[in-house]
């Protein structure tokens, strides 16, 4: 009996009880953290160090040593998140309405790739295709750590200026910032073949897959509107609360325009806006949101586990002295300037326009372009470099936005005239737990 007692545990039944006490952690974490100034991901990195200084447990899921289920696992957390995204933004798109969006993308975007960019080439001393890939990397906002600012869900009213402009611009910049990432890759083939590469990367890698993935989710977004609100049957989609139709619309819509070689992250953001648009006013999206939620925060406090578990095990090992003061001015003077550069004449408070320019939350989406890059690019001299920047990028602004973030939407939200203490106020988006 004793010699039963003494055996070591089954590493699998280890797997399904760390698994159960990661499902709880994502259920009640954020109501615990609902009123302190931090943040369910930095707890995720915390636990990840925990258990990357664990000895003999040897976990150090590197980029580096698993660089293609690096770029998988972030772009699955990305797309589920941009489902999300799309779902819970009640305003209706068009020109005039989501003018603030469009200056983030057209003027704020590619302002900071350039700089960003400029930074590395220079003052870092990245060679240029590596200083244009990671502009690229580090300038869109991430739709997935983006969570805390971002709108509530479906109908719940909390779609102030700040929160619809964080969304739709984490929305939308994943499938923009793309073209850069190509062309980093492009460029940086080009140096060792010297074969012409302009026409071939604006007329495929914009002009063909922005225009099939944003053709290619409407199209999804319009089936998928017509099967669950319009089919002629008693027993509709919408009338069984099943919000799994969100995920399978996710996985085909990314699916479909992926296999036309086309930014299957856009696809998924504006199925995801077309779906809405079938019944803007029916709770099954309420079902849907929920659901999406709660599948993105799993997958997400998985990842950050990951990172905590690599940031324990020398992740940041490769940085420089100056890696340090450039990504504090990625951060702290880049985006800022980019976003009130962008922001500028748009009709907002000025203490709106700062709240959006500061809350350019940088993180999975990081992740996922320079694993995607430097899978796509035969010269990997600079990779360990490359992923220590970014990851210390992504770690300060985990920590720097996710200590400010409640102080400064509570904020907000009594300058709307919300009480963010009321007893029946609806929790902060980010914050509320996955039965909200």
């Amino acid at each position: 009996m004793f010699e039963h007692l003494t055996e070591p545990p089954d590493p699998y039944i280890l797997v399904l009880m760390s698994f159960g006490v990661l499902i709880a952690l994502v259920a009640w974490l954020p109501l615990v953290l609902r009123r302190l100034p931090l943040s369910l991901p930095i707890v995720c990195i915390l636990i990840g160090v925990g258990l990357g200084l664990v000895p003999g447990l040897r976990f150090d899921p590197s980029p580096l040593e698993y660089p293609a289920i690096a770029e998988r696992f972030s772009e699955f957390v990305v797309i589920i998140a941009l489902m999300g995204a799309g779902l819970k933004i009640d305003r209706v798109l068009g020109l005039r309405s989501w003018m603030i969006t469009w200056r983030l993308i057209f003027l704020t975007l590619p302002v900071g790739i350039a700089l960003i960019a400029l930074l590395a080439g220079t003052w870092l001393a990245l060679p240029w295709t590596m200083a244009l890939l990671l502009g690229a990397v580090l300038a869109p906002t991430d739709p997935v750590l983006a969570s805390d600012v971002q709108v509530g869900p479906p109908k719940s009213g909390e779609e102030d200026e700040v929160r619809f402009a964080l969304t739709s611009e984490a929305g939308i910049n994943d499938g923009a910032a793309f073209p850069f990432v190509h062309l980093a890759i492009v460029l940086s083939a080009a140096t060792v073949t010297q074969e012409p590469w302009f026409w071939d990367w604006l007329s495929y890698n914009v002009f063909w897959e922005i225009g099939v993935g944003v053709l290619g989710g409407y199209l999804i977004g319009k089936l998928f509107g017509w099967i669950t609100f319009h089919i002629p049957a008693e027993s509709k989609l919408a009338q069984t609360g099943d919000g799994l139709i969100a995920l399978s619309a996710t996985l085909i819509s990314y699916g479909f325009t992926e296999t036309l070689h086309s930014y299957g992250f856009l696809s998924v953001f504006v199925t995801a806006l077309t779906f809405r648009q079938a019944h803007r006013d029916h709770d099954f999206h309420t079902d849907m949101h929920d659901l999406t939620e709660q599948v993105e925060r799993i997958a997400m406090m998985i990842l950050l586990l990951f990172f905590g578990g690599t940031l324990a095990n020398g992740l940041l090992s490769a940085l420089r002295p100056v890696d340090f003061a450039g990504a504090l001015l990625i951060l702290l003077v880049i985006r800022p300037v980019t976003g009130m550069i962008g922001l500028g004449g748009v009709n907002a408070t000025l203490g709106e326009r700062l709240t959006i320019s500061f809350f350019g939350i940088r993180g999975i989406g990081s992740f996922y372009y320079l694993a995607y890059g430097l899978n796509h690019i035969d010269d990997l001299t600079h990779a360990p470099r490359l992923w220590a920047i970014v990851g210390l990028v992504v770690l300060l602004s985990i920590i720097m936005h996710g200590l400010t973030v409640t102080p400064i939407m509570r904020r907000l939200d009594i300058t709307h005239g919300r009480d963010p203490d009321a007893d029946d106020a609806v929790p902060p988006p980010g914050f509320q737990g996955p039965a909200a």
